[in-house]
């Protein structure tokens, strides 16, 4: 067992003129310093957790986050843990530490920098991740894949080296990670936790790496020595599940759990306003079915679209069903407080109820609406050239070459479908099918457009991520209040070279707790092909993020236009 940091334990074969030389260095770089650290407080041969543990003592490093780190590791099962490597060592005795604790089966896939500190070789299994193709990484990575599939737990640092200053990015950044880390989920059906951790080495350590690379691991140990009496925050994300990604290859792979870790920097980071109804008024009271049965009665018979098994869909306005329309509202409020989007008022109403079409979906059954849309018909809005007698109006700033202004259309909004119906695929169904009917019957409408909210129950990043990857800007139109928050550097690189709307539901994954994915509606809205257009703040919709979309109805996927027209779709795209 060695009884000393030095240089010499990260090199193999040692001749004369070399050891002399790593000596040398040894005073040079710090290592000696830490060497003498290392024997004055009697570290040789302590456990490794224990040698962990006190080296951070010593030191007095303090780990924020570690409490939030260690939640989201699960005790057992097969595991890929993967970091950014901002300093080049102490951050892996922090991690080994930290996840040892939750995972005992830990094992460290690592370069041989780690090799300086002889008591944590237990942890580690050497490798080395600057080159791929060295013949040498075939027996470690097979031994991780095998560890893995036992159910044990991996952590990587896929970068193979530490992060330097790069004049193309004209930041301090990672390399890009190696590919064994998709190797590593694939092979196994890992589930995967991205880890970030905060920090930067000393202004010279990067003067010197832009002098020769090669100095950045020599320079390591004074590194460490640097960060006596210093915080160093550990950020982790959630678990991943091995099928949620769709990566084409294991490079691409790599790039997304590298961005999933960058996903998790605390600098890029933003938190919402605070609600407008900090006290919310109780519902209103139910309408009784009765009266709304009284009202559809009276209805023409017209305006119900549609009838399927025990359910009707109508379309109707507020001076012909006041009550129906007043239960809409309420629930609209019901369900919109769900989502932190609601009004906070017994019910969610506004002028445009009183111009707007309602289109609604009754289970006959259970006597109760299920879900609504609320529609504008831009061409009876605007019979007056008045703008402002369109909601979106008031979140969006329309020049006249916008579509809506072109040509009649549908403003589409408010939609929303009581809890039991919101995961089933029957509510969707029934109100799409509603609105075919409805511009089957008035074919003029070609276009909709409207706006898919996003709650602030997402986390304000991945809102971020959702806009770079669906939002194709235009000068037709624009937000009057702007998300302002941009995404983070690295990923807006790795946008250059991959199509993020393909691994939204990936990167997301990493970010939010509970598995939200984008929204079903904006999925709905993509598979219709829809153009989104810009992303605003609702001032008037407690300040809930929307996506503006639009849709040219007949170039609807052909499969789509049959389910949701019926028989009379040919007929819709022909005119």
């Amino acid at each position: 067992m060695s009884t000393s940091i030095s240089l010499a334990n990260l090199v193999e074969q040692k001749k004369g003129p070399l050891t002399l030389a790593l000596k040398m260095l040894d005073h040079i770089v710090g290592v000696k310093k830490m060497d003498a650290l290392y024997k004055r407080h009697q570290m040789q041969g302590l456990e490794k957790s224990e040698f962990a543990e006190k080296l951070l003592q010593i030191l007095n490093i303090e780990v924020l986050g570690g409490d939030s780190v260690q939640k989201n590791i699960p005790h057992s099962g097969p595991l890929v843990i993967a970091s950014n490597h901002p300093f080049g060592g102490i951050e892996g005795v922090i991690l080994c530490l930290l996840i040892g604790q939750i995972r005992p089966d830990l094992q460290v896939l690592a370069n041989q920098g780690l090799k300086l500190f002889p008591e944590l070789k237990d942890y580690f299994i050497f490798t080395n991740p600057l080159s791929e193709r060295d013949p040498r990484n075939g027996p470690s990575i097979r031994k991780s894949i095998k560890h893995v599939k036992q159910g044990g737990a991996v952590l990587v640092f896929p970068a193979g080296r530490v992060a330097y200053y790069q004049g193309d990015k004209k930041r301090i950044s990672e390399h890009s990670w190696n590919r064994i880390v998709g190797k590593l989920i694939d092979s196994s059906k890992a589930q995967f936790l991205p880890i970030f951790v905060s920090g930067q080495n000393s202004p010279l350590f990067y003067r010197l790496g832009r002098v020769y690379f090669r100095f950045r691991l020599f320079m390591l140990a004074r590194e460490l020595l640097n960060k006596n009496n210093t915080q160093i925050k550990v950020s982790c994300g959630s678990l991943v599940k091995p099928n949620t990604y769709k990566a084409t290859n294991s490079k691409q792979h790599a790039a997304l759990c590298r961005i999933q870790s960058y996903s998790q920097d605390p600098l890029w980071s933003m938190t919402w306003p605070e609600d407008q109804s900090v006290k919310l008024a109780p519902l209103a009271e139910q309408t009784p079915w009765q009266d709304i049965a009284q009202e559809l009665e009276a209805l023409p018979k017209v305006q119900c679209l549609l009838v399927h098994k025990e359910y009707s869909v109508y379309y109707g306005y507020q001076q012909q069903l006041p009550k129906t329309v007043f239960e809409i509202a309420r629930l609209r409020e019901l369900v919109f407080r769900q989502h932190n989007e609601g009004s906070g008022e017994p019910i969610d109403t506004d002028e445009f109820d009183a111009t707007y079409t309602q289109l609604f979906v009754i289970n006959n059954k259970s006597q109760k609406i299920i879900g609504a849309y609320r529609m504008g018909q831009t061409d009876k809005l605007l019979e007056h050239g008045d703008i402002s007698e369109l909601y979106l109006a008031r979140m969006f700033n329309f020049s006249s070459e916008f579509v809506n202004q072109q040509q009649p259309c549908l403003e589409l909004g408010r939609s929303f479908l009581i809890p039991e119906y919101q995961k089933s695929f029957q509510g969707l169904f029934l109100l799409w099918r509603g609105i075919g009917a409805f511009v089957c019957k008035f074919p003029h409408y070609r276009t909709l457009y409207g706006t898919v909210s996003l709650s602030k129950l997402y986390n304000p990043r991945s809102v971020a991520l959702i806009e770079q990857a669906l939002v194709t800007p235009t000068d037709k139109v624009t937000p009057h209040k702007k998300f302002d928050f941009a995404p983070h550097p690295e990923i807006l690189d790795f946008a250059k070279e991959h199509d993020l709307s393909t691994h939204l539901t990936t990167l997301l994954a990493a970010i939010e707790s509970d598995g939200k994915d984008i929204p079903i509606l904006a999925k709905h809205y993509l598979k219709l092909g829809a153009k989104f257009h810009c992303l605003g703040i609702d001032g008037n919709f407690n300040d809930t993020p929307g996506l503006l979309l639009s849709v040219d109805l007949p170039k609807a996927p052909e499969k789509l236009l049959k389910l949701y027209l019926g028989d009379n779709w040919k007929q819709y795209t022909a005119n």
